[in-house]
């Protein structure tokens, strides 16, 4: 397997590490952060994966498809976490989930 077969899905993984952490860096400066407490947990989760999965793929993992299961979940809870919230940052984060989450799935 070779990762440029992968294109799209390192893309999609890219924009939604990035807009996670944003948005985890956001909900820490909101006033009732406690309220973000969930927000920001997932968002936390679904970076990393995002980014240990592009790894995977750069490396040829024979776990690709294995992994793309794992982040498929994990993406579509932080979008539906997101998805509650009203914040611009937290809107933003659910959509590039949502995205991930179905390139995810086409691999898995």
């Amino acid at each position: 397997m070779s990762h440029e077969k992968y294109q799209d899905l390192i893309q999609k993984l890219h924009v939604c590490m990035e807009a996670c952490n944003h948005c985890y860096d956001a909900c820490l400066k909101e006033e009732d952060v406690k309220m973000m407490a969930e927000c920001i947990r997932t968002d936390r989760e679904c970076a990393d994966i995002c980014g240990y999965l592009e790894q995977a793929i750069s490396r040829n993992s024979p776990f690709v498809s294995e992994f793309a299961g794992v982040c498929a979940k994990i993406c579509q809870a932080c979008g539906d976490e997101c998805k509650k919230h009203d914040h611009q940052h937290c809107q933003d984060c659910a959509k590039a989930c949502y995205e991930c989450a179905e390139a995810c799935k086409q691999v898995a």
